[in-house]
């Protein structure tokens, strides 16, 4: 990652802006009102000081020490914070009494624990895969709750979530004719729609951008015939009452967000006039709100989404359709950080560089697409105290053998020294859910705070860290002759 100096300031605990060209750019935000705007700083500033003392607190605890180096916290407070105003957000641009159902994208986060206080704050379940509908269901979200897309849903996945009465987004039109099949043995429950692709094309990340012409993902509304087909498919099964749209997620415009909704509400509104009746009820929007990875600021935000779909599409939220949205990345980034310890400090090419314990084990698409994956680091010291001083450009490597490794590289900060801790910030989805297991480097345990009757720091432990036997257990280690008996 190369960080422009000159384009950089010092935020607080010694974290520093990277360039602005790999952030979401403001123009694609609404203005707020000054008091909006005097809200969003208090609240950065209350989550700040809450991860300055969640630091501190791990550090006097020994959650992280020599013998544990790395850790994740989660940030309970903030966590319960993004859910309720996700849920007013859309509140506010909706009339009393419609439906809308906020299902968590379960692969930003799949921790139980974590799924579990979601739901306790109102918000459902969007899961993709066999593994994320068990999270959900451990975590106790109701099938009422949960909606199932994947592109590639096997027959027993299908009828699992048929059984149970969860909504299932049909992917293509092999996928429906499962669905036909299944539904005329063993009627469900469940709601059914479609998931179609509108083709508007792809944001600044490709491998995140759902709606260009060739992507994988729903019924490619452009293509010869497709869109005639998808109109056909819903007159021809009276029980096919939601559409849903995803056209990405971070790199992408706001502006771009919009056109996708407008383009599936659009289709939705033809489908029911050829019906003659409102056969869909409901529309999925699907997640994909960027994050601001700049600075403390929540940018955009889910408000300033929700009021600009009111403002471009108001025959979405006028209250005829139910709502369905899958938001991930949005909900926690900012209330996660990576802590590690500094093992070693030292220079090469005349440049400080701080060895620690995080790096592509826990932050892959950072390490492997830094560009596109920057990440604001904070200096603290071995108290976990945050550190001052001038900033001095330095590189903040991580533990694996290869020399890309790197979190940031001549990134000013307070100089990092051996015994220091380094805080990843903004990691709350993804970073605790992407683990790359080069050179079998173990799973750190990952610990919720929040401050308790007396404001002293309270952790709960979300996830246990890996142990090296559960290491080579995964690996084999229980069939270790297996190769030999053949």
């Amino acid at each position: 990652m190369s960080d422009q100096g000159a384009e950089t300031v010092e935020l607080s605990a010694g974290a520093v802006e990277p360039s602005a060209e790999t952030v979401e750019p403001s123009a694609e935000t609404v203005e707020l009102s000054e008091a909006g705007r005097q809200a969003a700083a208090e609240a950065s500033a209350h989550r700040a000081a809450r991860r300055d003392q969640a630091v501190r607190a791990a550090v006097e605890q020994g959650l992280v020490d020599p013998a544990s180096p790395i850790v994740g916290l989660l940030d309970v407070t903030g966590i319960r914070a993004a859910a309720a105003t996700l849920r007013a957000a859309f509140e506010a641009v909706t009339p009393p009494g419609t439906p809308v159902l906020h299902a968590f994208a379960v692969k930003a986060s799949p921790l139980v624990p974590v799924l579990r206080l979601l739901r306790d704050a109102g918000i459902g379940a969007e899961v993709a895969s066999p593994g994320e509908l068990a999270l959900a269901r451990a975590a106790g979200v109701p099938p009422t709750h949960t909606v199932l897309d994947s592109p590639a849903k096997t027959p027993a996945e299908l009828r699992e979530a048929l059984a149970l009465g969860i909504a299932v987004n049909a992917d293509n039109p092999q996928e429906l004719s499962r669905i036909d099949a299944m539904t005329r043995s063993a009627p469900s429950t469940s709601p059914i729609g479609l998931r179609v692709n509108p083709q508007i094309g792809g944001g600044s990340i490709g491998a995140l951008s759902t709606a260009t012409a060739t992507s994988k993902f729903g019924v490619a509304l452009l293509d010869d015939g497709a869109r005639e087909w998808v109109v056909q498919a819903y007159l021809d099964r009276p029980w096919l009452t939601r559409l849903h749209a995803h056209s990405g997620s971070q790199g992408m415009p706001l502006d771009m967000m919009v056109r996708g909704v407008s383009a599936t509400y659009e289709l939705a509104e033809e489908i029911n006039e050829r019906a003659g009746r409102r056969q869909i009820d409901t529309v999925d929007i699907g997640g994909g709100l960027p994050v601001n990875f700049g600075s403390d600021e929540e940018s955009p935000t889910h408000a300033q989404y929700a009021r600009r779909l009111k403002s471009r599409v108001p025959g979405l939220l006028d209250g005829r359709y139910g709502l369905v949205t899958e938001f991930g990345r949005s909900l926690l980034a900012k209330h996660g950080t990576i802590l590690a310890r500094v093992e070693y400090a030292k220079s090469a090419g005349n440049r400080p560089v701080a060895v620690t314990h995080a790096g592509v084990q826990v932050a892959a698409r950072t390490v492997y697409a830094p560009a596109s994956w920057p990440l604001r680091i904070a200096a603290y010291d071995a108290k976990g105290r945050p550190k001052s001083g001038a900033p001095v450009g330095q590189d903040i490597a991580g533990p694996a053998c290869f020399a890309g490794d790197l979190l940031a590289e001549n990134r000013p900060l307070p100089l990092l020294e051996q015994g220091d801790y380094a805080a990843v910030l903004d990691t709350g989805a993804y970073y605790f859910a992407h683990h790359y297991s080069y050179n079998s480097l173990a799973r750190p345990g990952i610990y919720g705070f929040a401050a308790g009757k007396g404001q002293d720091l309270t952790f709960a432990t979300v996830r246990e860290p890996q142990t090296l036997e559960e290491i080579v257990a995964e690996s084999g280690g229980g069939r270790r002759d297996a190769l030999r008996d053949l």
